[in-house]
């Protein structure tokens, strides 16, 4: 038999849930198994692939260049999603990997280390996802519509090396589906650095990235990163090729802020990611008070370079400064980046800051919504619920009389709909109209995924919390929230392929760790769980700590619970504990009375985090008590309806 050597892209398949579902329906399995390999055989070769095998639940092709592999699988991926809708029994979803190497040629057959590499890339992609080698990256990056995040080094079975990983991903609609052409380019602007004499004006660089991330997110066709993903690359020395490829952008907007008395210098350059050229710059040297006019020229100059026509909305809101008082703009400024420091005297001081704004600019709609936004976060762990809920609801009401389409406004009104009323269908209404005036806001797509979770759309939740770390592709939060939805669907597997693919940059482990250690826990897997609490380290934070104790008291050891209810009872542990999180400690504790008492006293008061946790474990020993099933229904929940698998 003759054998020959030579480069190709080497695909491999994966049927997601093949082994389970052969155990439990062997007909409908091979039925999948089938028919992947009709629609691999009749997409693949339009891209010059060839399907050289199958691989018992999956697929081996090879194609003569790697953007035609990735092009090929995102049509694949594609015409899979499709069928969705129309097809009946278990779904149809695969892992793609691809890798660019040397194989040899065996007859029709291809062997060597390439196929063995693109076989563990395939293990690493997320089901419904691909996942490239470095050697792809080098070839497709910049060269079609589809993004590449940086999974970072992968330690992968049976490849002495870790090999750089990315996700291929198209870019999403407004709605969170995904688009199929590259007709909306994509912006990060990254932190503006502060060059200002006094470096306590650093609030004012940070805050006004801020501020135009906010501008140019409501050009319409332009997919702007938050800042929860931008703020992790200042100061950094990193290339603007780096940078565009892990945040999937095609421009870059940087650039610096000087500060000094009334005079304000911005310097600004727009990149292009693909041929790392300037697009334009710019220096405006200006009073502090045309800063509004300089954010309405830069969103104009960038929809001119990138060749988006603004719609008559977009220049309306571009032009219209948030606030004619400029003090209060530095106060909004100020509070905008204290509260990203999410504890309590944070929380404190930015209301303080923006209570201040709206003295000094009772029109300042933008200032309004951020109160009501954090009073309805800080409800319950920071502040009593029925006082935080009332206060909000003034704000939000205030912000919304004065700008109708203020998108902060709208999340900040579906949040409350949802935490306080539970009124789902006005909740999901706000949280809708939000996106609809910013698809860029990533804090409202996290929202209404918690809403659709508790509705039990799990796939509609998922397809938000993707679309999340769309526009913010490396903020932990979404993507912790699918490690918990792996978890609470009693699937481990994909939850620990959940964290290779989007923790990798996780900023807070622990809570990882906590998450994997609960779910041991629950099915009395004790030393799995004390590995993960090991790995986790012993927390500081005062709702961590009571959580490690619920964790512990739940596999029968409840010395240290025992230790924290004391603390929790007299205040020790230097912050109010919720409701629901001290009922959570009783019920595991065979406290049932002041479980109960814990949750029906949480509600009287206004509020309970019972409607988002009702299925959890820790409340598994109250839960057939008619008095908790009672707040169950008075929360608007459906019974039927469980996080857990």
């Amino acid at each position: 038999m003759s054998e020959s050597r030579q480069l190709a892209a080497v695909m491999f398949t994966d049927l997601v849930d093949s082994t389970r579902l052969a155990q439990t329906d062997e007909r409908s399995a091979l039925a999948l198994i089938q028919e992947q390999e009709r629609i691999s055989r009749a997409v693949l070769p339009k891209f010059h692939g060839r399907v050289i095998k199958s691989t018992g639940d999956g697929l081996l092709a090879e194609f003569p260049s790697a953007l035609d592999a990735v092009e090929g699988a995102l049509a694949l991926q594609k015409r899979i999603r499709s069928r969705r809708g129309a097809a009946k029994g278990p779904e149809l979803r695969l892992r793609i990997g691809i890798h660019l190497g040397d194989v040899h040629r065996r007859g029709d057959d291809i062997i060597g280390d390439a196929v063995n590499i693109a076989a563990r890339v395939q293990s690493v992609a997320e089901p419904g996802g691909i996942c490239v080698s470095e050697s792809v990256f080098k070839q497709v990056r910049n060269k079609g519509p589809f993004s590449l995040t940086a999974l970072g080094p992968q330690s992968l079975k049976g490849v002495v090396e870790p090999i750089e990983l990315y996700r291929v991903s198209p870019p999403r609609d407004p709605g969170g589906e995904r688009a199929s052409s590259p007709d909306h380019p994509r912006l990060a602007v990254l932190p503006l650095a502060n060059i200002s004499p006094d470096p306590k004006d650093e609030y004012f660089a940070d805050g006004l990235t801020e501020e135009l991330i906010s501008v140019l997110s409501k050009i319409a066709g332009l997919r702007v990163i938050a800042r929860t993903s931008v703020s992790g690359y200042k100061s950094t020395t990193k290339t603007v090729s780096q940078i565009g490829s892990e945040l999937g952008v095609n421009s870059i907007l940087e650039g610096s802020v000087r500060k000094a008395n009334d005079r304000l210098r911005i310097t600004l350059q727009l990149i292009d990611v693909g041929s790392q050229e300037h697009v334009w710059a710019e220096t405006y040297d200006r009073q502090l008070s045309d800063v509004f006019a300089i954010q309405s020229e830069v969103a104009e100059s960038t929809a001119k370079a990138i060749r988006i026509e603004l719609s008559e909305g977009a220049r309306e809101f571009i032009h219209r400064p948030p606030t004619s008082s400029f003090p209060a703009y530095e106060l909004y400024l100020r509070a905008v980046v204290k509260a990203e420091e999410f504890n309590l005297p944070a929380f404190v001081e930015a209301l303080r800051l923006l209570e201040e704004a709206v003295r000094l600019d009772p029109t300042f709609a933008l200032a309004h919504a951020h109160i009501g936004y954090l009073y309805v976060q800080g409800s319950g762990d920071y502040f009593p619920h029925r006082d935080a809920f009332e206060r909000a609801r003034e704000h939000i009401a205030r912000a919304l009389e004065i700008d109708a389409n203020l998108s902060q406004a709208h999340a900040a009104l579906g949040d409350l709909y949802m935490q306080q009323d539970h009124d789902w269908s006005r909740s999901e209404g706000e949280l809708r109209r939000a996106l609809e005036l910013n698809p860029s806001n990533s804090l409202a797509r996290v929202s209404y995924s918690t809403l659709l979770r508790v509705l039990g759309k799990r796939d509609e939740a998922e397809k938000q919390l993707l679309a999340a770390i769309d526009t913010s592709p490396t903020w932990e939060i979404p993507a912790r929230g699918l490690v918990d939805m792996a978890l609470m669907g009693g699937d481990l597997e994909l939850a620990k392929q959940r964290v290779r693919t989007f923790l990798g940059h996780d900023l807070h482990p622990a809570w990882t760790h906590f998450a994997f250690a609960e779910f041991y826990a629950e099915r009395k897997q004790a030393e799995a769980t004390h590995r993960e609490l090991e790995a986790a380290g012993r927390p500081s934070d005062p709702m961590q700590r009571v959580g490690r104790a619920i964790i512990l008291a739940m596999l029968g050891e409840t010395e240290e619970a025992a230790a924290i209810v004391r603390l929790v009872e007299t205040d020790g542990l230097g912050e109010p504990i919720s409701g629901n999180l001290r009922a959570s400690l009783y019920s595991v504790l065979g406290e049932k009375e002041k479980a109960l008492s814990a949750l029906e006293q949480e509600f009287a008061e206004g509020g309970s985090g019972l409607w988002l946790r009702a299925s959890f474990a820790s409340f598994d020993p109250i839960r057939a008590d008619p008095r908790f099933l009672a707040l169950v229904r008075a929360l608007h929940v459906d019974p039927s309806v469980t996080l857990r698998a």
